[in-house]
């Protein structure tokens, strides 16, 4: 199985290519086009700045963190037609959760409506929601996926003072 090179979630079907990165959808190709500004940031400004968010407030509920990236999976399905998709947020572990079990009460009512991939998505997208929401979170430090989510915010940054500079 292949790895958004954006978020970090694992791609089962699909996803877009570009280059040799793997994205898995069109958003996150957006965001990799900002991986390469990001690479050149040096590493210490991302992982301080990482750090920063990790041991912050929750962008979300204002609370107390630790601050991480927390994806929650959705699937909804009418018929012949079934959508799903894989929403990172960057949030304490309350409000993860709170988005997981959302995401996987939203998927049990509509996902399975479709026929073959709503049947079949819905289970896998309501597990993921499970596991991701019984992993614990390492207090210790920033995820890699953090540490990658602040790098492209970083590099968006830049991208819009160069832009305005005109440089």
């Amino acid at each position: 199985m292949a790895t958004c090179s954006a978020c970090g979630t694992t791609i089962l079907f699909g996803g877009v290519r570009d280059a040799d990165l793997r994205f898995c959808n069109s958003t996150c190709q957006r965001r990799g086009s900002l991986l390469l500004v990001a690479k050149q940031l040096p590493p210490e400004t991302i992982k301080r700045q990482a750090w920063s968010v990790h041991h912050g407030t929750c962008p979300k509920c204002g609370g107390p963190g630790p601050v991480d990236v927390h994806v929650s999976y959705l699937v909804w399905s009418a018929l012949l037609l079934t959508s799903w998709k894989n929403t990172p947020q960057i949030s304490c572990k309350r409000c993860g959760v709170k988005s997981q079990a959302g995401n996987a009460l939203f998927s049990i009512l509509f996902g399975w409506w479709g026929f073959p991939w709503g049947i079949v998505m819905t289970p896998v997208q309501v597990i993921r929601n499970i596991v991701s929401a019984a992993r614990s979170q390492s207090p210790n430090g920033p995820s890699p996926a953090l540490d990658n989510a602040v790098a492209i915010l970083l590099a968006t940054e830049l991208a819009r003072r160069q832009e305005l500079t005109g440089k």
